[in-house]
């Protein structure tokens, strides 16, 4: 069996590297509206963020996305992207235990 190639990608807040599953794209469209993309196929200049509250959090706290998609970005998208994290990491957590 072939070993398949993992996709990494960079995580903007912290700068590391990441398999691409372990993070969420954010994407500015060309009307400069930022949204979570969790398909990863939105159309638009993409950034990604580790699926770790903390991490969401401290983009939050350093307003992040307004510099990397240079445009105003308002204070409830930080919100709504705080709850996907802790969601979708709630999501991985019950998962993962339920594998075992």
């Amino acid at each position: 069996m072939k070993k398949r190639k993992v996709p990494m990608r960079k995580d903007i807040v912290t700068g590391e590297m990441a398999p691409k599953k372990d993070l969420v794209r954010i994407v500015r469209d060309k009307d400069n509206n930022v949204s979570v993309d969790p398909t990863g196929k939105k159309s638009g200049r993409g950034a990604y963020i580790s699926l770790d509250v903390a991490i969401a959090k401290r983009a939050q706290k350093e307003r992040t996305f307004d510099q990397v998609f240079e445009t105003k970005v308002d204070a409830k998208f930080y919100d709504d992207l705080v709850d996907y994290v802790d969601h979708q990491q709630a999501r991985r957590k019950l998962f993962e235990d339920g594998k075992a």
